[in-house]
């Protein structure tokens, strides 16, 4: 039998509520399937950041580095700097664990949910591989004379060699196992803005290079802008992206809302045979924070994604099964605060789900 030792980051804001549902749904999942787990809890927060004024320590980074996966719910507090919590737990765990790979999958699971006319299940089914620790995210940069007429602020993107090529060899990977329903083949979009920002050349270059190991995947191109324009005028076109930190961090965004809403999106933080970390991909949400109608959707997916990492396929299933039942039958009219369904409510609809597949 196995067991998973398993970190749990529940944060801030909703991040308890919805993180409180998806471990409901694991525990059911993990009796049908046979397998065990044991949770570890960590309390870095806004709210714990107040109360203890400390951020995440480099010793937690090494401890988390001995689990096989660590759930995430969500971090950033109103009273709270903007962004230095985040950036203790949430970059500590990409850059710190080296999770280079953000994988969003942007599937829609019923018609109703889309806020695009004419478009369903079959032309809403695509991946973003977003590369998840250089870019603009590298951290380099500062602001000088800050407050000042002369203030200046500069921040440099870090492109090298082994982040793209990794991230791009990944990509081609997935889209080489991802038949697309529609035509049969095997696409991999490339996502870039190398006609502006000249550096962005080495993304255009390693694609056509790695590209000749899958010969079996189509290779396309879009610059940012245009990607955001058929994401939503011909979403069918795509079958996996895969973008750098930044335009990544803006088109899933842009995807969840094709799929039904931030309450339904997942990612997964991975870095592949080592230590990984899923999550919603929705914010804390203070204004609704504790007054459970925030969809739990989201971080039940994520911990689907994270079983199908684990190798737990058909626990991974069942989750992602029950959700799509749950959605394209009508009972949840939206996946926003204002549902009429709460929180928990939401957890038991897809408990029940799973467990009527049983």
């Amino acid at each position: 039998m196995n067991t998973y030792n398993i970190g749990v980051i529940s944060g801030d804001g909703i991040g308890p509520e919805v993180i409180s549902e998806g471990l409901k749904v694991l525990q059911a999942v993990a009796s049908l399937e046979g397998f065990k787990y044991e949770l570890v809890e960590y309390p870095y927060s806004g709210e714990y950041y107040l109360r203890s004024k400390e951020l995440l320590p480099d010793r937690v980074i090494d401890e988390w580095r001995g689990l096989d996966a660590i759930l995430l719910g969500a971090i950033g507090h109103p009273d709270v700097e903007p962004g230095l919590v985040e950036r203790s737990v949430i970059l500590g765990l990409r850059f710190g664990l080296d999770l280079y790979i953000n994988l969003r999958p942007i599937k829609l699971y019923s018609p109703h949910l889309c806020p695009i006319k004419d478009k369903g299940v079959e032309e809403i089914d695509f991946v973003v591989v977003r590369e998840n620790t250089e870019g603009l995210y590298s951290q380099i940069g500062g602001i000088h004379k800050k407050g000042t007429p002369d203030e200046v602020a500069t921040v440099t993107g870090v492109y090298t060699y082994k982040g793209v090529e990794r991230v791009i060899r990944y990509a081609y990977e997935l889209a080489s196992s991802r038949p697309r329903a529609q035509e049969g083949a095997r696409r991999l979009t490339l996502v870039d803005k190398a006609n502006a920002v000249r550096p962005q050349d080495i993304w255009t270059r390693i694609f056509a290079q790695v590209g000749e190991d899958f010969p079996g995947v189509e290779q396309d191109h879009a610059y940012v802008d245009a990607c955001t324009m058929w994401m939503v005028k011909n979403p069918e076109w795509f079958d996996v992206i895969v973008t750098t930190n930044l335009f990544g961090d803006i088109i899933t965004d842009l995807g969840a809302i094709l799929q039904g809403g931030m309450g339904v999106a997942a990612s997964g933080n991975i870095h592949p045979g080592k230590t990984s970390m899923f999550e919603p991909i929705h914010g804390s949400a203070p204004k609704y924070a504790g007054k459970n109608v925030a969809s739990p959707i989201g971080a039940i997916l994520a911990v689907s994604m994270m079983l199908d990492y684990l190798g737990e396929q058909n626990g991974a299933e069942r989750i992602e099964q029950s959700v799509t039942r749950l959605l394209s039958s009508g009972e949840i009219p939206s996946l926003d605060a204002k549902s009429g369904i709460s929180t928990s409510q939401m957890g038991d609809k897809v408990l029940e789900k799973i467990l009527d597949t049983s």
